[in-house]
């Protein structure tokens, strides 16, 4: 079982010994399912030796889809809604029978509903994230090493009873 170099910073209630220093400190460096954690002194993330910090672009958002093609999409959708509550007007102007102009007014009052509802993007505030981190290649390995032994060991302790004892008596 092997997990990514990608730790994230969170914070923590009740302080433990630092991975490194052994000094009680409250930030935490977990990876996303928190399979593995280790708890780090601030001054310590700050130490290319130990983690380098991941900047992201706050261009691109999560999908990959750019912010001009996202604002181009929004402008055709917008604008085939226009289109549609225009007919929709056109259609509700011409005399036709009761029970069609019954249904074109459910039509209309769900539909002039929808674009209200509708959230602005530009309204939307950033999510907090949390700072994202990569262990060095010598920290990640024993990291790795770690999490091994105790793998191996918690599997050597599962197969210890089913294998056969050692001979209590005496050869002829």
């Amino acid at each position: 079982m092997s997990f990514p170099n990608l730790y994230y910073k969170r914070t923590t209630a009740t302080a433990k010994a630092c991975y490194i220093c052994y000094k009680p400190t409250t930030a935490v460096l977990a990876t996303i399912d928190t399979s593995d954690f280790l708890y780090t002194c601030t001054i310590h993330l700050s130490d290319h030796g130990f983690a380098t910090r991941v900047l992201e672009l706050e261009s691109e958002n999560k999908i990959g889809i750019s912010v001009e093609e996202i604002a181009r999409l929004r402008e055709e959708w917008e604008e085939k809604q226009r289109r549609k509550q225009e007919k929709e007007k056109v259609d509700k102007d011409k005399p036709a029978d009761e029970g069609e102009k019954k249904e074109d007014d459910g039509k209309s009052g769900k539909s002039s509903k929808a674009p209200v509802s509708l959230p602005k993007s530009g309204s939307l505030s950033p999510r907090p994230t949390h700072e994202k981190y990569i262990l060095h290649r010598d920290i990640f390995a024993l990291r790795v090493s770690e999490h091994r032994r105790r793998r191996q060991t918690s599997q050597a302790k599962d197969l210890a009873p089913r294998l056969p004892g050692a001979p209590s008596s005496s050869l002829p």
